[in-house]
């Protein structure tokens, strides 16, 4: 097993149990001098400021920019505020002679009826829209009709072989609803060895559960909203199943896809149950060998649909690396947010200060450091701000299918999505701690600065699956998603634990996130950004490349990738 270890910048590789000269012939190597490292502090120290990122969020967080929604004048603002800035530091366009990636999506406005009718055990049950559920549709179409759809209970929704798991054994689900719980079997278990325990897998995000009942050939599929393991409170569900939606352009409509992919409220859902005299349900899903149990129940629902086709756009700059210029580390962030959406307490523009032009600005700034080196790194480094990810992580998703620079020559990549502004902060959390290598990395530097290490405390909540540099990782690329978010400097774990529960109550999704410069303390984010940009920094000017750790599900996908020629 290879280990990485760092003295002041010197970056030392040895192989437990190899021979005393290959450790040798290893440092000299890897190694480069600390005062060859120690010279990128002055140009960092100009380069990330909190002036630049207050400048860079104040912009981009503005009523001006809409809300930064795909294909309105808010994109095309902000496209071309990215474009400018990339221009002015000095970077080269990242795809070809262009700053921009064209994204083909489909802009979907499915609205249901005002109610959806359920039928059944000699009652008719009228669940109300928003209030009760929301409903959208992938398919390119004008209207979806889904007449006396048999509902069915289906567990989690998950077949795993690996878990020697599949809630929909023994049931042909043509015609029918499927009826799904948030999350994974192991969820506020003791178990954990049922999956991960309460560690999300894949499985556990409602991406996987309505591709999985599409694959299972429903016609519709219903996720129970649980606020505790699904990570966010119905209002979110709300504001980001309801109004226009994005989704990637395909060949056929997308009518591989569901008729309609919904969610229902906790508290219409054990109706439902209740009338299906199904008890114990979470129980029941969560036994092995849980089979799908037919509700007894059937489901109208209509909805009127408008679609339109159009290109949004990644925006991607790059400084060409002086040695080896066909190896890339990727730094990305995107750009989108909610746009203009329903108004609450008279505000209409879901302004996204933190979700995320904060980790815009944080790309802007590190690319401004990687601009002011008097020596470009060895390897290629690339700016990647990428598009739709509030409407499924699209942007990213069509850059790893789609990538301007050959998967098995990237070496890394490093997300920024909603750096907090709560100060200096002691800690470093890493969202799937324990997945590759560069934890290392980032280990290394944080205690340069003085900061601890600590997994993602949520790892529940699955936010590993929930930004940008998880489409990076489903095609094998190493990728580090991490920032302070535990512990403020001065008011330590409790009172910046209360702040982040408050943000996320209060803010997240909602058009109160705007930049407030009264509460807002950028030092940490500074701090951040610094870290970012050495773990980049050093990974740039190495001839190894980072690799998945023994357990993690990507090794075999970037094994696989490495081996192709």
């Amino acid at each position: 097993m290879k280990k990485a270890f760092f003295d002041s910048g010197c970056h030392l590789f040895f192989i437990l149990g190899t021979p005393l000269i290959l450790f040798t012939l290893v440092i000299i190597v890897g190694c480069r001098s600390e005062s060859e490292e120690n010279s990128v502090d002055a140009p960092l120290d100009r380069a990330i400021t909190e002036p630049g990122l207050q400048k860079h969020i104040q912009t981009l967080a503005s009523d001006e920019f809409e809300g930064r929604m795909p294909f309105t004048e808010g994109e095309k603002k902000t496209i071309q505020y990215l474009e400018n800035a990339f221009n002015t530091i000095g970077l080269e366009p990242g795809n070809g002679d262009s700053y921009f990636q064209a994204v083909p999506l489909v802009e979907i406005a499915a609205v249901p009826e005002e109610t959806m009718v359920v039928e059944g055990a000699g009652e008719t049950v009228e669940l109300n829209y928003r209030e009760d559920f929301v409903a959208l549709t992938r398919r390119v179409t004008d209207r979806v009709e889904v007449g006396n759809s048999e509902l069915v209970f289906c567990g989690f929704g998950i077949v795993a072989p690996e878990y020697n798991w599949n809630d929909y054994k023994g049931i042909d689900m043509t015609g029918k609803t499927a009826v799904v719980l948030v999350n994974d079997p192991g969820f506020g278990t003791s178990d954990s060895a049922l999956f991960k325990g309460n560690t999300m897998t894949y499985y556990g995000r409602w991406t996987y559960k309505y591709e999985e009942a599409a694959r299972q050939g429903a016609e519709g599929v219903i996720i129970i909203h649980n606020t505790a393991p699904a990570g966010y409170a119905w209002n979110v569900v709300q504001s980001s199943w309801t109004g226009n939606a994005l989704y990637l352009r395909s060949e056929n409509g997308n009518q591989s896809r569901c008729a309609f992919e919904g969610w229902v409220s906790q508290q219409s859902a054990r109706q439902l149950l209740e009338l299906a005299n199904i008890e114990n349900y979470l129980g029941q899903a969560r036994t092995p060998g849980f089979r799908p149990i037919p509700m007894g129940l059937a489901i109208n629902l209509k909805l009127n649909v408008t679609y339109k086709e159009a290109t949004s756009q990644n925006v991607v700059a790059k400084r060409t690396g002086s040695e080896r210029p066909n190896e890339y580390i990727i730094y990305s962030a995107h750009w989108d947010h909610l746009g203009v959406g329903k108004p609450i307490n008279g505000d209409s523009i879901y302004n996204g200060a933190l979700d995320n032009a904060s980790g815009t600005a944080v790309l802007l700034e590190v690319a401004n450091a990687f601009s002011q080196l008097e020596k470009a790194p060895d390897r290629t480094v690339v700016f990647l701000a990428v598009t739709a990810e509030e409407q499924g992580l699209l942007g990213s998703a069509y850059y790893a299918e789609n990538p301007i620079y050959p998967v098995n020559q990237t070496v890394a990549n490093i997300n920024m999505d909603g750096i907090h502004f709560r100060g200096s902060m002691k800690d470093l959390t890493i969202v799937g701690y324990g997945q590759s290598e560069l934890d290392d990395y980032a280990e290394a530097v944080a205690r340069e600065q003085d900061r601890y290490v600590i997994p993602d405390p949520n790892a529940e909540k699955g936010y590993f699956f929930r930004s940008d540099h998880f489409s990076f990782a489903k095609v094998g690329i190493p990728a580090l998603y991490a920032s302070g978010e535990y512990e403020q400097a001065e008011q330590g774990v409790e009172w910046t634990q209360a702040k982040m529960e408050e943000w996320t109550q209060r803010d997240y999704h909602q058009p109160s996130d705007e930049y407030n410069e009264s509460e807002w303390n950028l030092a940490g984010m500074v701090q951040d950004a610094h870290l970012l940009f050495k773990v980049g920094y050093r990974i740039s000017n190495e001839e190894t490349f980072p690799r998945w750790k023994e357990g993690s599900e990507f090794k075999a996908i970037r094994e696989e990738s490495l081996s192709s020629p």
